[in-house]
């Protein structure tokens, strides 16, 4: 049997390497133990097959000839490495994807097929091929390992029960292990990366092999845990895809519902076991919207604001808002100032309530809002843009318009590049007649008056000077509405016969011989206001919509209402009215004040009463207080990225020349920083590829899983650290030896607690092996002299 390896890939040792060298590697090759979970047949495999290596490079006549074989030697240029192992084709692995071990035989549909190259080839015996598969998957060769033990699995074409490998049920467990073990390191190549499916897609893989053969629940594990943290990753990517992408983009959705379910919403405490705390489970959100549609967060937020969560109240409002104004949907904007509501109890929220009524007409109420608003700064801004208007109105259509355009749609994929004009959305025929239809309230009415105000404010915003009228005209009506036995109110309505103009209603108490007449900005009392038709909003109320049923003529020439007087009633303000035209005399004076007395005294207790009955309803009717102290954001606090995962150190050596004295201590320096990476209380490998090589890493990671494994961890300190020698190679320039004089300080930890009996401080005299691979300079053995 021909396995793709050589002597000195099985050292971990370039052709280079002096007999010092091996003897070091071949010591620590056997000191190095494989996963406690290898059987002890597959540890004795492995081990002949390092002593066979050393055996014959460490004798200079074999290592002579072996040379000459290793550069002499035509390889086979043949994609399988061993004639005697068939390596699965595309199509036969696509036709048993459909079977339970899918997932399994698509991991391997991932990984390409060896590009025909010379691969050196060693020859072993039957019951060593367990040991050679251990060797690959510790020499990182992952995809080879698996295309090598695939075959003999339950599921493969190649049978254990003769017992050529060795006793069957320990080899097909050795088998299962390394393959599920490569699928492991190979799902965390594929994650540093950056491919996260790929990465999940391995990790599944190992994990559902495991799963149907029943074996290594601690494996299991370990790959779980790392699925868990996989999943924010691939949420980002999946729902970065096209929106065509349905499938994929479902699937993102699906995860992230999970996530939130196991941590109980955005703000939750729950454990979803991905590491993530609070914060950075919010950045992760901030980011993660960028990828998703209006109709895509709605779905997702409103859910999460039902828990109740503040977080996903805020957030379903800033959705609900950039959908209803983009769309045109101002039924949406509505709903976000009723969630806004709950929020007013917890933080300032007055700005975004402003912004909704500007939305929904009511200026008045918007003007209060923004005025009593506590973002100061905001505030400045629309004051200054509001300086020649009476109103904060044109400051805040620009401030809501920028909003829009620089805070609000870059949060939506399908809003980027939509348009914000204020003069666009109350131009649309639909947000016209929600807005007429909105009902009557008492304190902000939705009337003609309100409508001319907020065409007033956007045209002012436009550069426009308007002026709205409370005026009598030749063509106006008179609408009587009957409120209480005591008095009487008519509402007079203006309008064009094309609608040009929005003349506001006036209020006058029957009798009183009184008809109101203002204009918007207090200079012109005397002539209709008009708007440009490409500006005014005017035609939020189409002609004829806001007209009373009941016509009167305001020359007088009407009937009066049922018990009103017959004296006129639209005689404009300030003309002076005979006692003739009165039809009375002049009352006593004394009598009118005490008329006017007693008209306070039943105000105050109207008022007294009505503020204790509008108190009653108010807590009555209020929305249940969010439980919890809850998070401020705010709606234009910018997305923060989500952290990546841990930085790699920025080698600073010269991959170009030599390796000079610093260079070599940058190196040294970067190395001990892993090494107190891997060994310290996180455990945390990831650093190690970036200064290790060959064997060594394996060594050292080991070392770091076992350790975890035993629940222990070491503090290092490096008081002192010189460079005594650097040394280059005479066989090649990518090779050097740096012998490094250092004081190691270590702390042990077991449990958690100082072991000080296995902590030591030791001055040490080093020599490392260092090589340039991939344009970095790397170590690749370590030997203490």
């Amino acid at each position: 049997m021909h396995i793709p390896l050589d002597y000195y890939r099985v050292l971990g040792l370039p052709i280079q390497a002096t007999s010092s060298q091996l003897s070091h590697a071949h010591r620590d090759r056997t000191l190095q133990l494989p996963r406690r979970e290898f059987s002890e047949w597959a540890i004795a495999a492995r081990r002949q097959l390092i002593d066979e290596a050393y055996e014959v490079l460490s004798d200079p006549v074999q290592r002579q000839n072996y040379d000459a074989s290793f550069f002499s030697k035509p390889y086979n240029m043949e994609v399988n490495p061993s004639p005697d192992i068939p390596a699965p084709s595309v199509e036969a692995l696509g036709s048993e994807m459909a079977g339970a071990n899918a997932s399994e035989h698509a991991l391997s549909s991932n990984v390409e097929s060896t590009e025909a190259t010379p691969v050196p080839r060693i020859e072993i015996h039957d019951h060593q091929f367990i040991g050679a598969l251990l060797l690959l998957y510790e020499l990182g060769e992952y995809e080879l390992a698996l295309r090598l033990g695939r075959p003999y699995l339950s599921s493969g074409d190649q049978s254990l029960g003769d017992g050529q490998l060795g006793d069957p049920q320990i080899v097909a467990a050795d088998i299962v292990l390394t393959i599920a073990l490569s699928c492991l390191e190979l799902g965390r190549e594929q994650w540093q990366q950056g491919q996260y499916e790929a990465a999940a897609e391995s990790l599944e893989t190992g994990q559902e092999l495991l799963l149907r053969e029943g074996l290594f629940a601690s494996v299991r594990g370990e790959i779980q845990t790392d699925l868990y943290k996989l999943r924010p990753y691939r949420i980002l990517e999946l729902l970065a895809l096209p929106e065509e992408r349905k499938a994929e983009r479902y699937q993102g959705l699906r995860l992230l519902h999970d996530i939130l379910q196991e941590r109980g919403g955005i703000d939750g405490k729950g454990n979803d076991q991905s590491g993530l705390n609070t914060d950075d489970f919010l950045r992760f959100i901030q980011q993660l919207r960028t990828y998703l549609a209006v109709t895509e967060q709605q779905q997702v937020f409103e859910t999460e604001a039902k828990r109740p969560s503040a977080v996903g109240t805020y957030l379903t409002v800033y959705t609900m808002i950039a959908g209803g104004f983009a769309h045109r949907q101002p039924a949406l904007i509505q709903s976000a100032k009723q969630y806004l509501s709950r929020l007013g109890n917890r933080q300032d929220v007055r700005l975004e309530q402003s912004i909704c009524a500007l939305l929904l007409g009511q200026t008045e109420e918007a003007n209060y809002l923004v005025e009593h608003s506590h973002e100061q700064e905001t505030l400045a801004y629309i004051r200054k843009h509001s300086a020649d208007s009476p109103d904060l109105l044109p400051g805040l259509c620009l401030y809501t318009e920028q909003w829009f355009r620089s805070e609000v749609f870059p949060q939506f994929r399908d809003l980027v590049s939509e348009d914000a004009s204020l003069k666009g959305y109350f131009a649309d025929a639909s947000v016209q007649a929600y807005l007429e239809a909105l009902p009557v309230m008492e304190e902000h009415t939705m009337s003609a008056s309100m409508v001319a105000r907020a065409s007033a404010a956007v045209a002012r915003f436009n550069g426009q000077e308007t002026t709205v009228a409370y005026q009598r005209g030749d063509r106006a009506h008179t609408h009587n509405n009957t409120h209480s036995t005591h008095s009487q109110h008519s509402s007079t309505y203006n309008q064009t016969q094309a609608g040009e103009s929005i003349v506001a209603h006036s209020s006058t108490r029957a009798g009183s011989g009184l008809s109101a007449t203002a204009t918007r900005d207090g200079d012109d009392r005397s002539g209709n206001a008009t708007l440009p038709p490409a500006q005014r909003v005017s035609q939020l109320s189409p002609e004829g919509r806001l007209s009373p049923p009941q016509d009167t003529d305001l020359s007088g020439a009407g009937t009066s209402p049922r018990g009103a007087s017959s004296q006129p009633t639209n005689v404009p303000f300030g003309t002076t009215l005979t006692p003739s035209q009165r039809g009375q005399t002049r009352p006593r004076m004394d009598r009118l004040l005490l008329l006017a007395a007693l008209g306070i005294v039943g105000l105050l207790i109207m008022w007294l009463i009505a503020s204790r009955i509008y108190a009653w309803i108010s807590q009555v009717m209020r929305p249940p207080l969010l439980p919890g102290e809850q998070l401020e954001l705010q709606l234009n606090q910018a997305p923060m990225p989500i952290p990546a995962p841990a930085a790699l150190y920025p080698l600073a050596s010269d991959a170009e020349g030599e390796v000079t004295v610093q260079v070599a201590e940058d190196v040294i320096r970067l190395w001990l920083d892993a090494k107190q990476a891997a060994m310290g209380p996180d455990h945390d490998v990831s650093l190690l590829a970036d200064i290790l090589i060959g064997q060594n890493l394996a060594n050292w990671q080991n070392r770091a899983v076992s350790a975890r494994q035993n629940d222990f961890y070491l503090n290092y300190k490096y008081p002192v650290l010189s460079i005594d020698e650097v040394v280059w190679s005479d066989a090649s320039p990518d090779v050097a030896t740096v012998t490094v004089t250092i004081t190691e300080v270590g702390e042990f930890y077991k449990a958690g607690e100082r072991d000080q009996s296995e902590s030591y401080n030791s001055p040490l005299n080093v020599v490392y092996g260092i090589v340039r691979d991939d344009g970095r300079w790397k170590i690749q053995t370590s030997s203490i002299q």
